[in-house]
């Protein structure tokens, strides 16, 4: 336990399970709505926050978290808006935040290519004191919007026709899940990095749906997970000196192939159990001492 000592690890440690933590909460409506990708574009946008950070003085942290959020909000507006020209508009600002951040990044008397990459791929001895506040207090919120509205997100994610005919504000519920992904994009960029953010708000998700079907569980299972490989990432890229981005990531895709597989037999082992109730069903015979299929919800 010897990694624990020094004071910048324990920055990192921290850091990872606030990440591990946001990531999975958000993707988990992300993966709903059939946006997966949708938080590799922020990553792109939020470029130019980092670059302008460098180039006016500022943090670049909360400088990415500002200019995130106003390029997820017009990409939510292109994708509700937009018809047929969304995809290039969508394109174009994507491609223009991340040039836009390697200019800013290099008109700066204090940026480098170097110091660009530490938020491109991540970096465990780059994380400061300030870094771990500012990142505190972004993950707080978006854990208060995923946890405490998430009846109301699940249903937009779900359903945008029936949550609108319940009553409830699709428009601003769309706008917040994504603004809520802009700020957990950057809360994970000093850890897993901006080019590899979108995995870990996919992949434990991905994973945890390999066993349950209920959104509660899943969501449950998928911040489990994303806390995991954080730890483990964050651990290994100190001991073997490997980057913490591309070393997390590569977890999270091992816990999915491991999933997958042992949700295999389960997977098979469930439909015979619902082969034999629909015979005993149709037969009129006493049903079988196993559970009915769950009525969860399903994601």
């Amino acid at each position: 336990m010897d990694f624990l000592e020094p004071a910048f690890m324990q920055r990192a440690l921290l850091a990872a399970v606030l990440v591990g933590i946001t990531a999975p909460a958000v993707g988990i409506y992300l993966v709903q709505r059939r946006q997966a990708l949708m938080g590799d574009g922020i990553g792109h946008v939020a470029m130019t926050g980092v670059g302008l950070g460098f180039l006016l003085n500022s943090s670049p942290v909360w400088m990415a978290t500002i200019v995130a959020v106003v390029g997820s909000v017009a990409m939510e507006l292109i994708r509700a808006y937009g018809k047929t020209r969304g995809d290039l508009a969508l394109a174009l600002l994507f491609y223009g935040g991340m040039a836009g951040g390697v200019l800013l990044i290099n008109l700066s008397p204090t940026g480098s290519n170097a110091n660009l990459s530490s938020y491109l791929f991540g970096s465990l001895s780059t994380v400061s004191s300030e870094d771990i506040t500012a990142i505190a207090i972004l993950a707080a919120f978006v854990v208060l919007v995923t946890v405490g509205l998430r009846r109301q997100l699940f249903a937009v994610s779900q359903d945008e026709e029936f949550a609108r005919v319940t009553g409830l504000p699709v428009r601003a519920l769309n706008l917040l899940i994504a603004v809520t992904a802009a700020v957990t994009v950057t809360v994970a960029m000093r850890v897993v990095g901006l080019l590899l953010v979108s995995a870990l708000m996919v992949v434990p998700v991905a994973a945890a749906q390999q066993l349950s079907k209920s959104f509660r569980t899943t969501f449950v299972l998928a911040v489990a997970t994303g806390i995991t490989v954080t730890l483990a990432g964050t651990a290994t890229s100190y001991y073997q000196d490997v980057p913490p981005g591309a070393t997390i990531v590569l977890y999270a895709i091992g816990v999915f192939v491991l999933l997958t597989m042992l949700a295999t037999p389960l997977a098979k082992r469930r439909a015979r159990a619902a082969e034999a109730v629909a015979d005993a069903e149709n037969c009129g015979a006493p049903l079988p001492a196993t559970r009915r299929p769950t009525d969860d919800v399903k994601v």
